[in-house]
């Protein structure tokens, strides 16, 4: 047997027990990818080396840090309450703060934002005597929504990124047109008009609330330099991102233990929590995958699917939009969009179509099919578990009521500005 062969069972064989065992996902990935490694598909430095993206897993670890310190700053809560209080009714308040969520989300892990949110919109609901679930449900879809908006939101756009080459200015602006940034927005304005009509019935009383005391305003200054350092890289072409974000990031710990005083305990405790489930899963994957882009055999499936498809540009784009929304509504995105990505980019461009087309299309699908299902994405369990925990529990028909229409709802908007911008 080919090793291309032996390689793709191996993928495919650790894919159906990512599905089957989510929560030992980075055991089974880096698994993988050793076994990889082992039966010589890729020698060993090559893997290290050139296959693991330790840019992209630089950036990630640093904004992973900053993330912590910026929710432990209370800055949020306070913006939530300041938000809250300055809006004329109940609608446009709860609407306000689920906006307000979906931009942290764009720099910030989304389930550490849905966390730091939940008491807030726990609050307003007990305030106003309605179910949390709509507003709890809310802040975990408007979160995963934003995941591709920027380099730093999710894996996914720092998957993207890598393979694309993006810096983390091309999210906005690429080659003099609006990029991903744009395109997700859309559907964060017809995600926002949706809860809207639906929290306009809850009454037209203002909310009143106490702002939250802030303990420092030092980890948003160390958000706002990571964005200005990252946009500062893109433009230049510097490749040491990764270092410069993580190097900002230790600087953060060291403020949090010698200026904050926290302690070596907290601050080992703070590093222990930071996801390095996903950082173990994103080595293993780049490895697996990597070795598999090597062989070929992504090239032979763009070619089957342009057989498939053949050259009905609309049918494409609406297939590989349809496709991903379906697959990210129960399984992890991050493997299927690293497969994915060379795939859409040859299938676009052997159709003379600009590679974004297809690209963003997918980030687009994979990205808001995470909302389809209470399964689709981290965000969506911690809501889940929210709710269940305030004697509300959601059951996955209550979610899918929820989250299907917003899915659609999003997606078409987006998939509309996607096409007008890039087709």
């Amino acid at each position: 047997m080919e090793m291309k062969w032996i390689v793709l069972a191996l993928a495919a064989l650790m894919y159906v027990f990512v599905v089957i065992f989510p929560s030992k996902k980075h055991w089974i990935s880096l698994g993988a990818g050793a076994l990889v490694i082992v039966i010589g598909a890729v020698p060993a430095a090559h893997a290290l080396l050139t296959l693991i993206n330790w840019n992209i897993l630089g950036i990630y670890i640093g904004s992973l840090i900053i993330a912590e310190l910026f929710l432990y700053s209370r800055v949020p809560n306070r913006l939530a309450d300041t938000i809250i209080d300055s809006m004329p009714n109940t609608g446009s308040a709860i609407t306000a703060v689920l906006v307000m969520t979906g931009i942290i989300s764009a720099f910030v892990e989304n389930v550490a934002t849905v966390l730091v949110m939940a008491p807030i919109a726990l609050s307003v609901c007990k305030k106003l005597r309605i179910t949390p679930v709509y507003f709890m449900t809310g802040l975990a879809v408007m979160a995963n929504l934003q995941g591709t908006a920027t380099l730093v939101g999710d894996p996914p756009s720092m998957i993207f990124a890598s393979y694309a080459g993006y810096g983390f200015n091309d999210f906005f602006v690429y080659q003099g047109r609006m990029s991903i940034f744009f395109v997700v927005q859309a559907g964060m304005i017809a995600g926002a008009l949706y809860f809207y009509l639906y929290f306009a019935k809850a009454g037209k009383q203002k909310i009143k609330v106490e702002r939250a005391p802030v303990l420092s305003l030092f980890p948003t200054v160390l958000l706002l330099v990571m964005i200005a350092a990252l946009a500062f890289c893109s433009f230049f072409h510097i490749e040491y991102s990764g270092l410069i974000v993580l190097l900002l990031g230790v600087g953060g710990l060291l403020w949090f233990y010698l200026v904050r005083k926290e302690g070596f305990r907290k601050t080992a405790v703070l590093v222990k929590e930071l996801d390095w489930e996903t950082i173990g899963f994103l080595i293993g994957i780049f490895v697996v995958i990597g070795t598999i882009s090597e062989t070929g055999l992504l090239e032979d499936f763009a070619l089957f699917l342009r057989g498939v498809i053949g050259d009905n540009k609309i049918a494409g784009f609406f297939v590989i939009i349809f496709v991903s929304v379906l697959i990210s509504g129960f399984v992890d995105n991050v493997p299927y969009i690293i497969v994915m990505l060379p795939v859409a980019a040859t299938l676009a461009q052997d159709m003379g179509l600009k590679s974004e087309l297809y690209m963003f299309a997918l980030l687009v699908g994979s990205c808001m099919g995470g909302n389809l299902t209470p399964f689709g994405a981290s965000a969506n369990i911690a809501a889940m578990g929210i709710l269940k925990k305030h004697d509300c529990p959601l059951s996955f028909a209550g979610w899918c009521k929820i989250g299907v229409p917003f899915t659609l709802i999003t997606t078409a908007s987006a998939a509309l500005v996607l096409w007008l911008l890039w087709s």
